[in-house]
């Protein structure tokens, strides 16, 4: 037979058993339905569960308000501002001394304290002087020595002058007899300066302060013998009043610095600390270098301080604010409220109608947190200090207060149609449940709370 060729055949029961019904549905159909409809029960209450909630629709007049954009103002006022150089300065000693020995010696006496404030001609050391005290001794024997041969050459002159006179002794020997009244005259010159050399050497053994200042560290001790060449020295007395700042400024500055020294004006100098937000003390410009530095273009000025207080020490670092002069009658506003960009320099001028409108503005001299506009507004002009990076032209906005930055009055928007309503308070967490199927109350902050999805156990 061909295996290609199709065979009916018909499958036999057994006899014994009934023939099958149609409406008989097996047990693994039976359970499958109802746990389908279970399975999609539950995806429908868990959709229905962590949907977010709609967001409230806001209240009448609130759209309006949410427009604005609160912001801060000041207003333009007419003063006087500084035209002022800012510099940093190194804080320099007028005197600065390092006490060395003029004679060799023991130093036999340490009179000073390391950082003791000392006043010109304090003790500072002694040298062991007795051996030009010795020295000075010697000196006086040689001079009474030569004074009493002086007087005999003297007497033996003027006895020869008298028989000179007679012709009883020779010329020549009244010519010699006067040499040596010169010789013991000039004996008695040197041995005066012996003794002068002797008292200065003595005067040498005891150091004093030549300045009044600050004695540093001690740079040699009680007990060791110095000399007139020691680099090292005894101690180095810096003097603190009063002192000097050195600082640079720009070649550009000079014409203007130079033009109010020749009116003889006093240019104040204040200094400050290395932060700027300490005051350490107030000077005047005292004197400009010879030369500009042609690496950096700068020039150096010298500032004096009277430094009662000793705020400014020798070597610090300190912050330098030179006032050239003061303009009168200018327009300043806050340094904060200009803006640069496509149109130059400009600032948001606040309108009567609660919008800003974009100004360009002439800028003049500066002061710290002010500056002098020259062009562009007017005093009484109120213009935007804070906030100003989410505006634009023509933009509605609402003024808020910020300390001293908005002196006047606010300007308020525009009213609103219709009062707000209020807003619904939330449930407290002790309220009874919601019944099952309903959606969850959005938390504070506007995220529903989340939950995991509940389980569903599939009974047999």
């Amino acid at each position: 037979m061909d295996d290609r060729t199709r065979t009916d055949f018909h499958k036999t029961l057994p006899l014994d058993l009934p023939a099958p019904s149609s409406k008989v549905v097996p047990k693994k159909r039976r359970r499958f339905g109802p746990l389908l409809l279970l399975i999609v029960a539950a995806g429908v209450g868990y959709w229905l569960y962590t949907r977010p909630a709609p967001p409230p629709a806001p209240p009448p007049g609130r759209a309006s308000i949410a427009a604005l954009t609160p912001v801060v103002t000041a207003a333009a006022a007419a003063g006087d501002i500084d035209v002022s150089l800012n510099a940093l300065g190194t804080v320099t000693s007028l005197a600065t001394v390092t006490i060395r020995s003029q004679i060799s010696g023991y130093l036999t006496k340490v009179a000073y304290e390391e950082g003791q404030l000392v006043k010109k001609g304090d003790l500072l050391a002694e040298i062991d002087s007795r051996t030009y005290e010795l020295a000075l001794a010697q000196a006086q024997g040689t001079l009474e020595r030569d004074k009493a041969l002086l007087a005999t050459a003297q007497l033996d002159l003027k006895r020869y002058q008298d028989l000179a006179k007679t012709n009883a002794i020779p010329r020549q020997q009244l010519d010699t007899q006067a040499s040596l009244v010169s010789q013991y005259q000039a004996n008695i010159i040197s041995d005066q300066a012996q003794i002068d050399n002797a008292k200065l050497n003595i005067a040498y053994c005891h150091i004093v302060a030549p300045v009044s200042g600050r004695a540093g560290l001690r740079l040699i001790d009680q007990g060791n013998y110095v000399t007139a060449g020691d680099a090292t020295g005894l101690v180095v007395i810096t003097q603190l009043q009063p002192i000097s700042v050195i600082f640079t400024t720009a070649e550009d500055n000079l014409p203007q610095i130079q033009k109010r020294l020749r009116a003889g004006a006093t240019l104040p100098v204040t200094a400050y600390d290395r932060t700027g937000t300490v005051k350490l003390g107030v000077g005047a410009l005292k004197t400009i270098d010879n030369q500009i530095d042609t690496s950096t273009g700068t020039v150096k000025l010298r500032a004096e301080f009277a430094n009662d207080d000793d705020a400014l020490f020798p070597n610090q670092f300190v912050n330098v604010w030179l006032l050239v002069d003061t303009q009168h009658d200018a327009t300043i506003i806050p340094t904060s409220a200009v803006q640069r960009g496509a149109p130059g320099t400009y600032v948001y001028l606040v309108n009567s109608d609660s919008t800003v409108a974009v100004r360009p503005v002439t800028l003049g001299v500066g002061s710290g947190e002010r500056v002098a506009v020259s062009a562009g507004l007017s005093p009484g002009d109120r213009v935007v200090v804070d906030g100003a990076d989410r505006l634009r032209n023509g933009a509605k906005v609402t003024v808020r207060q910020s300390g001293p930055a908005a002196a006047a009055a606010p300007i308020t928007p525009a009213p609103v149609s219709a009062p707000a309503a209020a807003v619904p308070a939330l449930a407290p967490p002790s309220a009874a449940p919601a019944p099952e199927g309903t959606p969850p109350a959005a938390a504070p902050g506007g995220e529903p709370r989340q939950r995991g999805p509940r389980r569903s156990r599939d009974t047999p």
